[in-house]
């Protein structure tokens, strides 16, 4: 099952697509049925534009339909014109070729727009989460999939912050799935907190949306990617579950650096496709794990002036805080969205609530277009960004400094890393 590019002959990217999408037309049969792609928006790096061109058509000579939905989770939705640029479709091509294949956004906030698919209860929440929650979870998604005979997740794998490594079901939870899967999952992952669970592949938040997702009424099918600053590394196609294991391994491999030392700078160059510190923020989970104690991580963001068009007014009420002060006053919290307090913790980072006293593990500094008044009511640090030059630190390793040109996907977890890091 799948392509494993790097360990077969040589391939320019062309054929390597072409030989995944060749792999995953062979794992389905479209013949007659109703096809659902379910893709990543612009927060996520892979040839999502040629992989369309070359699946689609194809599928759509023998399909009775195929269509396009962006799991969005909670992101701005995207105008059918950045849906056309995301998936390459020109102007006479949509006129054309793709006239009748729907270009949907989900949307996790209306009721209308989802459908309940079952319930996990709380004494099989219990055993998912390792007895962490015992609670009934109402499971919903987007009810647009009652329409579909095959549902089919196209998308990269990386580490990721709350389920360990991203892609598989995760494209419908949260993917395209209602509120309450979508902030239970997150806040899951920050109470067990980021660096245990980054680049962990068994995880309870993936044994959560796995069940979640067992409960659609459909095939669901995925090509799961994984891309490296080369391009396409590896493809595998398969059931999804199957298809995401053999990409969350490769991704292990190839997405994770493991420098033998712990840095006392970090600085993450936050590249232009996280346009709000929501998606920004990766710029910090990816790197908590390789930051000594009473370091700094340093969010160099000159193109980013949102902290979050959805989320944003709650962000500010709340502010950046760790885990800890969350927990330790949850009387005064637990009624709060749990997505965004899971946000919160995420890029503050671990760290300590005793006597009132909140003491995070490092300083988290964003040198962006958020004001300097507004990084101090988010309970952040601020650096002008014209006043940092990412070049001038790139030979300071020997300082204890760390450059990440383009941070948010590769994960950097030190050797020596303390078990509170994950090591």
């Amino acid at each position: 099952m799948g392509r494993f590019f790097s360990m077969i002959r040589p391939m320019n990217q062309e054929h390597r697509i072409r030989a995944a999408c060749d792999d995953f037309r062979r794992h389905i049969d479209p013949s007659g049925k109703r096809i659902l792609l379910v893709v990543p928006d612009r927060t996520r790096t892979c040839p999502l534009a040629a992989v369309f061109h070359e699946l689609v058509p194809a599928l759509l000579e023998e399909a009775a339909a195929v269509d396009v939905m962006i799991a969005l989770g909670t992101h701005t939705a995207l105008s059918e014109k950045s849906i056309l640029e995301h998936l390459g479709i020109t102007g006479e091509e949509r006129a054309g070729m793709f006239r009748d294949v729907k270009l949907l956004n989900h949307r996790w906030d209306d009721p209308d727009h989802l459908t309940t698919i079952g319930r996990i209860t709380a004494e099989e929440l219990g055993g998912l989460t390792e007895g962490r929650f015992r609670m009934d979870l109402g499971v919903q998604v987007n009810r647009v999939v009652e329409a579909y005979d095959h549902l089919a997740v196209i998308g990269p794998v990386f580490p990721h912050e709350v389920v360990g490594f991203s892609g598989g079901n995760k494209y419908f939870f949260p993917g395209i799935s209602g509120p309450d899967v979508l902030n239970f999952f997150h806040w899951l992952g920050a109470v067990i907190t980021n660096p245990r669970i980054i680049g962990v592949k068994h995880t309870p938040v993936r044994a959560v949306i796995d069940r979640a997702a067992s409960m659609i009424p459909a095939e669901r099918s995925a090509l799961c990617m994984v891309v490296t600053r080369d391009g396409l590394d590896a493809a595998f196609a398969g059931p999804v579950e199957e298809a995401w294991s053999k990409a969350a391994d490769r991704s292990a491999e190839v997405h994770v650096q493991r420098p033998d030392r712990l840095f006392d700078t970090v600085v993450s160059c936050c590249p232009p496709m996280y346009d709000e510190l929501w998606t920004a923020g990766k710029c910090m989970y990816k790197v908590e794990p390789v930051v000594a104690a009473g370091g700094r991580v340093i969010i160099y963001a000159p193109h980013l002036q949102e902290v979050s068009v959805a989320h944003g007014k709650k962000v500010f009420e709340i502010g950046y805080h760790t885990r800890d002060y969350f927990l330790k006053q949850w009387s005064r919290f637990r009624d709060e969205p749990w997505g965004v307090l899971a946000h919160s913790t995420h890029v503050k980072g671990i760290g300590t609530f005793e006597d009132g006293v909140e003491s995070p593990r490092v300083e988290v500094i964003l040198a962006s277009r958020i004001s300097p008044d507004d990084c101090r009511r988010l309970n952040l640090g601020y650096m002008d960004p014209s006043s940092i030059d990412p070049d001038a630190f790139r030979n300071g390793e020997d300082e204890g400094i760390l450059v990440i040109p383009k941070a948010g996907e590769v994960l950097y977890r030190a050797a020596c890393a303390p078990p509170e890091l994950g090591g």
